[in-house]
C-alpha cells in the first residue's frame, strides 16, 4: 500500500510541474501515466489479497 500512495505522491508532483512549467508539458503526460499505473497497481493488490481462502479447523 505504501508503494500506491508513492506513485500517487509522484503522480500529483509531475503533473503539477508540467501543468505549471512552460514547455514541460511530457512532464504532465508522464504524470498521468503514473497515476494510471498506481491504479492498475491498486486494483490488482486488491484481487490478489482478496483470494485468500480460510481454512475451517
Amino acid at each position: 500500500m505504501t508503494l500506491f500512495l508513492i506513485l500517487v505522491i509522484v503522480a500529483i508532483v509531475l503533473g503539477l510541474i508540467g501543468a505549471v512549467a512552460e514547455g514541460l508539458s511530457y512532464l504532465l503526460i508522464i504524470g498521468i501515466v503514473v497515476f494510471i499505473g498506481a491504479l492498475v497497481y491498486l486494483v490488482l493488490h486488491i484481487r490478489r489479497s482478496g483470494r485468500r481462502h480460510r481454512t475451517l479447523r
